[in-house]
C-alpha cells in the first residue's frame, strides 16, 4: 500500500495481495476513536455453485480510481466527521481465502465508522465497474447478480 503524501483518502487496484494490516494503520488517527475495516474475502461457493476453487477480478482500470474518488468525497460529504477512508479492490486471479477488497473508515466515534464503511463498501460493489469470474468443479464463468454500475450519490445511506 501506497498511502497518499497527502490528504486522507487511499484507493487504487492491484494485482498484488491487499495490505489489510497498513490499511487499518493508515487509518487511525489521534482524533479518531473507531476505525472499521471490511475485508472481502474470496469463499468456497457462490449463488448456485459450490466447489468455487478461484475467482478472477477484471476491472475498467481507467474508472475505477476515478469513481473511488467520487465515492470518498460522497461519504464525506454524508458523514463529514471521517478521518480517513481506504479503498482497495484486487485484479486477477485470487484463490480461497484471498482478500479481494477492503474498505476502511475512521472517525472519531463508531456509530458513524460503522455507518461510512458499510456505506463505502455497499457503494464501492454498486459504482465500481470491476467484475468477477468464477471458477468451480463444474467450469467457470461470470458471477451471478451482476448490477448495472451507479453513482455513488444515487446509493442510498443504507
Amino acid at each position: 500500500m501506497h498511502p497518499p503524501v497527502e490528504g486522507n483518502d487511499c484507493g487504487g487496484l492491484t494485482a498484488d495481495p491487499l495490505p489489510v494490516g497498513a490499511a487499518y494503520d493508515w487509518s487511525v488517527l489521534p482524533g479518531c476513536g473507531a476505525v472499521v475495516l471490511f475485508s472481502g474475502t474470496v469463499r468456497d461457493h457462490a449463488e448456485g455453485r459450490d466447489g468455487v476453487t478461484e475467482l478472477e477480478y477484471e476491472a475498467y482500470e481507467e474508472q475505477v480510481v476515478p469513481r473511488f474518488e467520487t465515492l470518498a468525497a460522497e461519504t464525506r460529504a454524508r458523514w463529514p466527521e471521517v478521518g480517513r477512508i481506504v479503498l482497495l479492490h484486487r485484479i486477477g486471479r485470487l484463490s480461497l481465502t484471498e482478500s479481494s477488497v477492503i474498505a476502511a473508515v475512521s472517525a472519531p466515534h463508531r456509530n458513524e465508522a460503522f455507518a461510512a464503511a458499510r456505506f463505502a463498501i455497499d457503494t464501492l460493489k454498486a459504482t465500481a465497474p470491476i467484475w468477477k469470474r468464477e471458477s468451480w468443479g463444474a467450469g467457470d464463468d461470470w458471477a451471478t447478480g451482476a448490477q448495472e454500475v451507479r453513482e455513488a450519490r444515487e446509493v442510498s445511506r443504507g
